[in-house]
């Protein structure tokens, strides 16, 4: 198997070699599925680890057996996984990873609970300190859900900064809250942005311009830094959001365009999501339940 980053080789349905107006021509392809298999088994740069199954939500305690059940599922497909959390079993995330030879991404999640903050952060830094942590995200769409100010959330970064001096250091968040906030560049060592033309209600067949173009937006605001889309994806079924429209076909859509794009382009793109939660359904209505690859029985959406 060959990963992104490294020679690909493939087959010539794949339409591998993608210029800056190219993308795959999917009226020309005969099988969709055949051609999401050969993307996902060629590889992925990175994955978000869903970590819930059915019955599951933030607040429960996570098994280390769950998770090495899970990741032994992904391993094959991904050198990299991304995690929100340092703490309800989510530490055990990167341990088990690296297990399984895979690279991390962890995340220090914050919100408007001060006591919670600090345990994440404690966490974040003792994860690192154990050499389990290769990039640290100090938090995800604060600035976007509005639970901290500009000011308490560099002080965080400044923090942990001061505690892995030799580990990169981000923070994650929307595409253009790095224009918005070059503080936020400045105290960065990359740059990890959210990229969803889903939730701008773009239809699927411009989807991936559209999600190249909100690259380029934190690219120019990123000063030279790296830049690493954190999180983009499409939902399999729910609610349509204006030309956004979930289905299993634009899904599929969506990740090979999204994956051979990145191959090409040399960019690390984070696929969100791994596996479906149900949890998610909510604020985000039905749709939020079904961006992962596999199902919420852990079975390849094929």
């Amino acid at each position: 198997m060959s990963f992104r980053g490294e020679k690909n080789i493939w087959s010539n349905s794949a339409l591998a070699v993608l210029g800056d107006n190219k993308q795959v021509d999917f009226d020309q392809l005969h099988n969709l599925d055949d051609l999401f298999l050969e993307v996902l088994q060629n590889g992925v740069h990175g994955f978000c680890f869903s970590l819930y199954a059915e019955g599951q939500k933030p607040g429960d305690i996570i098994s280390e057996d769950q998770i090495r059940r899970r990741m032994e599922i992904i391993a094959p497909y991904t050198k990299w996984v991304r995690s929100f959390s340092c703490t309800e079993g989510n530490e055990l995330i990167p341990k088990v990873a690296k297990e399984f030879g895979i690279k991390t991404l962890v995340g220090g999640w914050l919100g408007d609970d001060l006591e919670i903050n600090t345990r994440e952060i404690e966490g974040l830094i003792k994860l690192g300190q154990q050499g389990l942590v290769d990039i640290a995200a100090v938090g995800n769409e604060v600035l976007y859900r509005g639970d901290l100010s500009l000011e308490e959330l560099l002080d965080h970064l400044k923090h942990v900064k001061s505690q892995l001096p030799h580990i990169p250091i981000g923070y994650v968040d929307a595409y253009y809250e790095f224009t918005n906030h070059p503080e936020l560049v400045e105290l960065s060592d990359v740059v990890l942005c959210n990229c969803y033309p889903f939730w701008e209600g773009c239809p699927i067949e411009h989807s991936l311009d559209y999600m190249r173009q909100m690259y380029y937006q934190a690219y120019g605001a990123a000063n030279g830094k790296q830049v690493i889309i954190t999180e983009t994806g499409w939902p399999s079924q729910g609610e349509t959001l204006k030309g956004s429209v979930p289905s299993a076909e634009a899904a599929k859509k969506y990740f090979i365009n999204t994956q051979l794009w990145s191959a090409d382009a040399d960019v690390d793109v984070f696929y969100f999501s791994s596996f479906d939660e149900s949890w998610k359904v909510g604020a985000e209505g039905e749709v939020g339940a079904y961006w992962g690859i596999w199902d919420k029985n852990e079975l390849l959406k094929i």
